[in-house]
C-alpha cells in the first residue's frame, strides 16, 4: 500500500514523457519512433488503468469488510445490551439485595433491593467491607433505624483490570423470628402436653379422695388434716391446670381472617375502650385501611396500651401517643409510645420470648402472643425503649390502601 502512490507518479512521468516523445517524433515525421512511443503509451495507459480497478476492488473488498464487522458489532452490542438489560431487570426483581463495588467501598452499581435496603449510597458500609470473600455470615445491620439480621457473602472478581466486589445481602429476620416462634411453640406444646399428663389424674384422685373423706363418720383431727392436705393438692393442680392453659394459647392461635378495615375505625374503638385514660390518638390518614384480622390486630392494641398505662403509673405527667405512619417503601406502621420507665438494654431483646416476664405478677405470653400475631399477618413488631425515658412498640403492615 506504501508503494502505490510512487507507482502512480511513475506511471504519470511516463504517459507524460511518452506523449512528448510521440508528439516530437510526429512533427519531425519519425513515424516508427512515433509509433511505438504511442504503443508504449497506450501499455502503460492500460497498466494504470488495470492497477487503478486493482485498486478500487481492494479498497471495495476493505470497505465491504468493514461494513460487515461494523454490523456484526452493531449486532454483538445489541444482544449485550439486550442481555444486560435482562439481568439487570431480573436481579432487579429478587428479593436479595445486589451491589458491585470496587475495593475501597465506592458503589459503582446495585440493584432495587439494595437501594430500598441501604438507599442511595454512594459508600458500602465498613462492615460489609470487612468480611471475607466467598465466606457467608449472619450480622446485625441498622436498617431504617431498626436493627435486622442479615446474611452478608461477598465475592471479589477482576474486570477490565479493576478488582471489584459483589456483595448480596439477604434479610432473614422475619426467617429467624419464624423458626425462633415455631421452636417455642413445639417446645410449649411438648411441655404442656406433658404437664397436663400428670396432673389430671391428680385431681381426679384428689377430687375422688376428699368425696370419700367427706364421707366417713369419723371427726377425728388426723382426718381434718387429711382432708384439708387433699384440698390443697386439688386446688394448687386446678391453678397449675389453668396456668398451663394459658400457655397453650401460644400455640392454638387461629390463623387471622383478614378484611380490609379503616385504621381510623380501628383506633376509634381504642379510644372508646380506654376513654377514661391519659391517652392521645393521632391518625393523619383518615382513609388509611390494612387488610387484617380486627379483632386479634385490636388484642395486640390493647395488650401494648395495657402495658404502657402500667408503667406509667408513677408518673407524674403521664403521657400515651398512638399514632400512624405511611412510608414511600408502602409500609404502614402504629406506634405505641410512652414516657414510662423504659425497659432494661439487656433485657430489650427478650421481652417478646415466651414465658419471659419483667413483671412480678406477669405471666409472659401478652407479648409473645403480639408478636405471633403480627407474623401471621406478614408484619413485624418491634421496640425502641430508653430507661427512665419510655419506649416505643411499632407496629408494621404492608399497604393496601392509601387515602
Amino acid at each position: 500500500m506504501k508503494k502505490y502512490p510512487l507507482s502512480v507518479a511513475i506511471h504519470i512521468l511516463l504517459i507524460i514523457s511518452l506523449s512528448i516523445v510521440s508528439f516530437m517524433c510526429l512533427q519531425k515525421q519519425l513515424w516508427f519512433s512515433s509509433i511505438v512511443s504511442t504503443v508504449i503509451l497506450i501499455a502503460v495507459c492500460i497498466h494504470l488503468y488495470s492497477m487503478q480497478i486493482k485498486h478500487i476492488n481492494s479498497m471495495y473488498r476493505i470497505t465491504e469488510n468493514v461494513r460487515a464487522r461494523e454490523i456484526e458489532l452493531k449486532q454483538r452490542m445489541a444482544t449485550e445490551e439486550i442481555k444486560h438489560q435482562y439481568y439487570e431487570n431480573l436481579l432487579n426483581k429478587v428479593d436479595t439485595a445486589v451491589l458491585v463495588s470496587n475495593i475501597h467501598g465506592k458503589v459503582e452499581w446495585s440493584n432495587q433491593a439494595a437501594k430500598e435496603l441501604l438507599g442511595i449510597k454512594p459508600q458500602v458500609p465498613d462492615i460489609l467491607l470487612s468480611l471475607s470473600t466467598h465466606e457467608t455470615r449472619i450480622i446485625r445491620l441498622e436498617v431504617n433505624k431498626t436493627i435486622q439480621e442479615m446474611a452478608v457473602s461477598s465475592t471479589l472478581f477482576s474486570a477490565q483490570g479493576k478488582e471489584q466486589l459483589i456483595i448480596s445481602l439477604k434479610n432473614i429476620h422475619s426467617v429467624l423470628e419464624q423458626n425462633e416462634m415455631e421452636a417455642w411453640q413445639k417446645l410449649i406444646r411438648v411441655l404442656t402436653h406433658e404437664i397436663m399428663n400428670s396432673i389430671t389424674p391428680i385431681i381426679s384422685l384428689s377430687e375422688t379422695i376428699s368425696e370419700r373423706q367427706a364421707e366417713l363418720t369419723e371427726n377425728t383431727k388426723e382426718s381434718k388434716v387429711m382432708l384439708q392436705a387433699i384440698q390443697v393438692i386439688h386446688r394448687r393442680s386446678k391453678g397449675l391446670l389453668n396456668f398451663v392453659e394459658n400457655y397453650r394459647k401460644l400455640t392454638r392461635l387461629p390463623a387471622p381472617t383478614c378484611s380490609d378495615v379503616r385504621v381510623e375505625d380501628l383506633l376509634g374503638d381504642i379510644k372508646r375502650l380506654f376513654a377514661n385514660k391519659n391517652l392521645v390518638f393521632e391518625n393523619n390518614y383518615p382513609n388509611l385501611t390494612l387488610h387484617i384480622d380486627r379483632s386479634q390486630i385490636e388484642q395486640v392494641l390493647i395488650n401494648l396500651i395495657k402495658n404502657a398505662l402500667e408503667t406509667t403509673e408513677k408518673k407524674e405527667n403521664p403521657h400515651i401517643l398512638i399514632s400512624t405512619e405511611v412510608k414511600k417503601t408502602e409500609e404502614i406502621s402504629i406506634h405505641v409510645k410512652d414516657n414510662g420507665e423504659g425497659i432494661l438494654p439487656e433485657v430489650t431483646d427478650k421481652i417478646f420470648v415466651p414465658f419471659f416476664t419483667t413483671k412480678t405478677s406477669g405471666s409472659g405470653i401478652g407479648l409473645s402472643l403480639c408478636k405471633q400475631i403480627m407474623s401471621a399477618h406478614q408484619g413485624t413488631i418491634q421496640v425502641k425503649s430508653e430507661l427512665k425515658k419510655g419506649s416505643c412498640f411499632t407496629l408494621r403492615f404492608y399497604m393496601r390502601g392509601l387515602p
